[in-house]
């Protein structure tokens, strides 16, 4: 199966210039953990996570009020493109230990897939188990 077919093709952004308050505001109405940061539209910039305003800001004393997702989010990103396999898709979550994965076309963001979307598909020995036993243990080093 592949990546299009399981994604979340609706996915709703924030511009780098919002606040914390506004990403941790919106990721409640919608009921999900992160938040596609873009510009001009569909352009992906980067990320904003639940984690990331808790871990990175909120523990540090930042004011959610006025402190600015660019400043906070994930810069570096993982993505996909929507015609790579559900397989692909598990596989590089479980390679860089993350839960969703936006889905890249051209430079444009068509949309997210998530280890839910994946666990309604069973291919290779169910790819949702496998990223997230991946992603649940970090890597160890070989003695």
């Amino acid at each position: 199966m592949k990546v299009r077919d399981l994604m979340t093709q609706e996915v709703i952004t924030l511009k780098a210039k919002h606040t914390l308050q506004d990403a941790a505001k919106l990721m409640l109405d919608l009921n999900v953990g992160v938040i596609p940061v873009a510009e001009e539209g569909d352009k992906l910039r980067g990320i904003i996570t639940d984690r990331d305003i808790v871990v990175r800001a909120v523990s540090k004393g930042a004011n959610i009020r006025t402190a600015k997702i660019n400043d906070y989010m994930s810069p570096k990103l993982v993505s996909i493109n929507p015609s790579e396999s559900a397989e692909e898709a598990a596989k590089l979550m479980a390679e860089h230990q993350i839960r969703r994965l936006p889905v890249v076309e051209e430079g444009h963001m068509v949309g997210i897939i998530s280890l839910g979307d994946l666990s309604v598909v069973n291919i290779h020995e169910n790819e949702a188990a496998f990223a997230l036993h991946e992603i649940s243990n970090p890597a160890r080093p070989q003695l």
